[in-house]
């Protein structure tokens, strides 16, 4: 598929402004968008209910969500929940915890977190679990494995780190973190939010415990995602409805699913598929995919850092070296305040954001909270073009 072809299939790229905000959430492609309304024409609200003919294809879509979503992870379906966002299935997950830890237990939290992977396991302090920071060196905001070294120890029961900072675009080398942490006999939860529109995730290549990601960030609705390994799901207690076997990832859903959402993520996801080569949705074909967003992503995040590192008044924050980041470049212009330089931006019709996106422990480090800075966010539909505007209006 050409820049152009995929260009054409995203209806709001068509308004002609160059939209740099796709760290906060992506654009549709028009069959997910189709998804969603054709949903809602035919069934409505319909529950799935297995005595209806109408009831069982909700079932069925219900089904092919997890599965879809389970390919996407690498992962088997079973093992996959599908929530309203990433942050609530956390939350919940958080419960499990709180029922098996206590005091002496301790939990370790990276210095990129967003607030999503990190505000649920602070909760474990109402239990009387400490919780220690792995704060990330400055400039570069890397994380180094002997600072988490020295913070591991026997009672370390987890370790949250983020596999790409969505304030900073900083990454982070998850099988190396999640064997260390392994190896000290903890767990690990990744947050993927942030990597996964630009390099899917893969859970069979990571090692770690636990992954989430938000569909919605991958140019899907409104859903989040939380992948456990089997070993840990049928022994961890979560809150649920009583008649919900213990083990069974359903449990952690919690109500009725938003299921026209759900139908527009495997329209999302059938657009990933057409976008890697393949007749059919596989996890090769999601596979080819990746690295068609890898290739095309490259020079225009290339571009992006190098001009924002050259330009006058400018400063950057994290990596300075494309290779430690993805897809994100935060800055701050001289003299002006971040919000006021979004601002600007956007009456000339490039639009960014401005804050600090959750992202409070790397930003209370850098001393930029809570104004926070600007971040530009590409996805594989941005343009050079898009890039030489907000340059321009820098």
């Amino acid at each position: 598929m050409t820049p152009e072809a995929i260009r054409a299939q995203f209806p709001p790229l068509a308004s002609g402004r160059a939209y740099l905000d796709n760290a906060a959430g992506g654009l549709l492609p028009q069959r997910s968008i189709d998804a969603i309304t054709g949903h809602l024409t035919r069934y409505g609200a319909i529950n799935a209910m297995p005595g209806h003919r109408p009831g069982q294809e909700i079932l069925a879509l219900k089904g092919r969500a997890r599965e879809g979503t389970a390919l996407f992870l690498n992962a088997n379906p079973e093992d996959v929940a599908l929530g309203p966002s990433a942050t609530a299935l956390a939350f919940r997950l958080a419960a499990a915890f709180a029922r098996l830890w206590g005091p002496g237990d301790e939990v370790i939290l990276s210095g990129l977190e967003h607030e999503a992977n990190a505000s649920p396991w602070r909760e474990l302090e109402r239990v009387g679990v400490t919780v220690k920071v792995w704060h990330a060196r400055q400039p570069d905001m890397g994380l180094h494995a002997d600072d988490l070294s020295a913070l591991l120890s026997p009672r370390t029961r987890l370790v949250a780190v983020t596999a790409a900072s969505n304030a900073l675009g900083a990454t982070v080398d998850i099988p190396a973190v999640a064997a260390q942490v392994r190896a000290a006999g903890a767990w690990t939860v990744v947050d993927a939010v942030h990597s996964a529109p630009h390099v899917f995730p893969d859970v069979q290549g990571w090692g770690a415990d636990f992954v989430m990601f938000s569909p919605y960030k991958v140019w899907g609705p409104h859903l989040g995602a939380l992948w456990m390994s089997p070993e840990h799901r049928p022994h961890l207690a979560w809150p649920k409805l009583s008649f919900v076997p213990q083990g069974d990832i359903t449990g952690l859903e919690h109500g009725t699913p938003q299921f026209e959402l759900l139908a527009g993520w495997l329209g999302t996801l059938d657009y990933l598929r057409d976008l890697g080569g393949h007749a059919t949705l596989s996890r090769e074909a999601l596979d080819a995919a990746s690295a068609r967003i890898v290739e095309l992503e490259r020079p225009v995040g290339e571009r992006l850092l190098t001009g924002l590192l050259e330009a006058p008044r400018v400063t950057v924050y994290g990596p300075s070296a494309s290779a430690a980041r993805i897809g994100t470049v935060a800055f701050r212009v001289e003299g002006e305040a971040p919000e006021a330089t979004a601002a600007r931006l956007s009456e000339r019709g490039v639009d960014v954001a401005a804050g600090h996106f959750y992202a409070v422990q790397p930003l209370k480090d850098l001393g930029l909270y809570p104004e926070g800075v600007v971040r530009a966010s590409i996805a594989h539909y941005t343009t050079l073009e898009d890039v030489e505007r907000l340059l321009a209006g820098v």
